[in-house]
């Protein structure tokens, strides 16, 4: 599903120049549940939003779905990145102005799927991540936990093949956090390939292979 061939971020400044990745090479096979650790400034969410379609590497090669999307401007990416890529974030990332049944939404929005089809849609995920009680309260109405469940349900709505989180329980106690990673764990199982960047080595303990960045390079790959 996704390989990548010495992949490098440079980051340049007028006085400066930063690697961020330095020749990156890796694949996630189609179904895959793999956690990327290391410690800040690492590279790894660079890499994760390189992944993700959000930024472009400097130099090297990255395929997914057996397609070089490397070199794609952002039209390209965003086309490709709304029909297979979920994200799952730290902070959320939900729309206060909007209630739950509406951030759940917004994606099959942006793919056009007509109104009738997404309240069915919004509300069998709900459902699932059993937050459909919820559905009509705003963001800052609810707990931690139930916000990132909410976040969930909106990366997985669109049936997503991938699923990107980035410290998906940064900002949750450790009850909580186990509930957000059992959900991920459950999508896994359920044909959803998950990558996660986390410094949690409980959490990375959910993946199926830990893979450990330093200064920008893979230094090593465990599989469990």
């Amino acid at each position: 599903m996704i390989k990548t061939e010495k992949l490098s971020k440079i980051f340049r400044t007028d006085e400066i120049e930063t690697t961020a990745l330095d020749e990156v090479s890796f694949e996630v096979k189609q179904g895959e549940f793999v956690a990327i650790m290391g410690p800040s400034g690492c590279g790894k969410s660079t890499l994760l939003n390189i992944l993700g379609l959000l930024d472009n590497p400097s130099e090297g090669s990255y395929t997914f779905n057996e397609k070089e999307v490397a070199t794609l401007n952002e039209r390209q990416r965003a086309k490709l990145r709304k029909n297979n890529i979920g994200f799952v974030f730290q902070s959320f990332n939900l729309i206060d102005e909007l209630n739950v049944r509406e951030n759940v939404e917004l994606p099959l929005i942006y793919l056009g799927m007509p109104a009738s089809q997404r309240k069915k849609r919004v509300e069998e995920v709900l459902e699932k991540m059993q937050i459909l009680h919820r559905k009509k309260h705003f963001p800052m109405q609810l707990s931690g936990g139930q916000q990132q469940r909410v976040a969930v349900a909106r990366a997985v709505v669109a049936n997503p093949n991938l699923i990107l989180a980035d410290e998906p329980t940064g900002n949750l106690d450790s009850a909580n956090g186990e509930e957000v990673m059992n959900l991920l764990e459950t999508l896994n199982g359920e044909g959803t390939t998950i990558i996660i960047v986390t410094h949690s080595q409980r959490d990375a303990e959910y993946a199926q292979r830990i893979v450990r960045l330093f200064d920008g390079q893979i230094i090593t790959e465990n599989i469990k």
